[in-house]
Formats: structure tokens, sequence, C-alpha cells
């Protein structure tokens, strides 16, 4: 049987090439893999595009990430929140682009990316600038716009307990975009709090199964965004 574990973050991210396309998880804070995109900061990739809900918030995280230079572009739903300070300034400088999408849309097309649907129609952005350029259709008396479906090189996603198949369990809300994002990345990276052997997850638990998962790291005590923001940490 296959042994998804992998030593350490460095290990698990160490292949992630420049220009990859990467789904980086989280909704705020619940779910972010801090410790993955900490190694990946270490490891040196450039030229990224990342997809996730927000740009981070302080100086650690996504936004340190954002903030080494690292990302070509964004695409996002949130590019502002309370403690967002690396992204807007960048942004502003033009030397980060910026994809903005509507939350449930962005949910939309990253779950179609890893059900090999390669693009659908919804009404969300129909008459704004979100629209332009593309198709627009009028079914049974209501417009639609074309959106197409997000797959990527990598996702990075943080869960709370695996098996060493690759098994995930999450904790509440920090579940959010990471099933969809594990199915839709040609490589699914998770970092969990806790290994568990085989057999010792309910099946009826197991939210994302081991078949879309291609590395698991232990990380028993991981950062959280708001302590490290709370202390005016910043990485590296």
């Amino acid at each position: 049987m296959i042994d998804k574990q992998v030593p350490d973050p460095a290990a698990a991210v160490a292949d992630i090439p420049d220009g990859a396309t990467i789904l980086i998880g989280g909704f705020g804070e619940a779910g972010s893999p801090i410790e993955l995109i900490h190694a990946l900061i270490d490891q040196g990739a450039r030229d990224l595009v990342v997809v996730n809900n927000n740009t981070g918030n302080g100086r650690v995280g996504l936004a340190a990430l954002i903030g080494a230079g690292r990302v070509r572009r964004m695409i996002c739903s949130y590019p502002r929140s309370s403690n967002s300070e690396t992204f807007p300034e960048l942004y502003r400088a033009g030397k980060i682009e910026l994809e903005l999408v509507p939350q449930g849309t962005l949910a939309e097309r990253i779950r179609a990316g890893g059900a090999g649907i390669p693009a659908f129609f919804t009404a969300t952005g129909v008459g704004t600038v979100l629209a332009e350029g593309k198709e627009v259709r009028d079914i049974r008396g209501r417009r639609y716009v074309l959106e197409e479906a997000i797959t990527a090189d990598y996702a990075l996603v943080r869960a709370e307990r695996a098996d060493r198949l690759g098994n995930l369990v999450y904790n509440k809300a920090a579940r959010n975009f990471g099933p969809i994002m594990c199915q839709a990345a040609r490589v699914a990276i998770v970092q969990v709090r806790e290994m568990v052997p085989v057999g010792a997850i309910d099946p009826e638990h197991v939210i994302t199964p081991g078949i879309f998962v291609d590395r698991v790291v232990a990380i028993a005590d991981p950062a959280q965004e708001s302590v490290l923001i709370a202390r005016g940490e910043q990485y590296p």
C-alpha cells in the first residue's frame, strides 16, 4: 500500500518549479497551510500564479510569499482584508496581477476543474466589469456568463487528520476550499496536525479520499496566523 508521508514541509514542496499554478487553501486563517507556504518561500520558486480566497494578512503565510516577490498573479475573491498590507502595496505599484472572482464562482471554478468540467454558465457577474470579454448567453430568459474551470499544478492544503494513504478529515471551517483543491490539482500536498494508522479514520468521516492526495506532512503544532500577526512577526 502506498505511503504518502513525507518527512517535513521542505521535502513536500521541493519540486515546485518556477511558473507553477498553485491552489492554496484557507478562509482567512482557517485552514491556511502556513508551514507549507513558508517552506515554499525557503525553496525559492518564482513567477507563481496563486489561487486563494484572499491575499493573506500581516507579513506571514501567503502575504509573506507575495511580499517575497514570488507571486506574479493572484486569483482571489478578497484582495483586501482587515490585516492585508503586502498585496495592496504591490498591486498599487503595478508589481502583481489580480484576477478578481466572486467567492461562489471561485469555488465552483475549482470544483469544476476537479470534476473535469471545462466551463459553466452562471448569472453571477453578468452586467459588471467581471463579465467583460466573456461569453454571455441568454438561457430561458436569463443572462449567464461563461466561466472557465480552474486547475493547478499543485495544491497546498491544511487538514486536521490523515492516515498514510492520504485520507483526510478537516476541522470545521478549516475544511473550506481544501477538498475541491485536492481534486483540481495535479499534485495535492497536505499538512495535518495528526497522523493516524490506516483504519483509524471511520470511512464515513473521510472528507477527501486518499486518491486525491499525493503527499502528507505532519505538523503537530501548526502556527496560527492571528497569533503571529499579534506578535508583529514576519517571515522570513
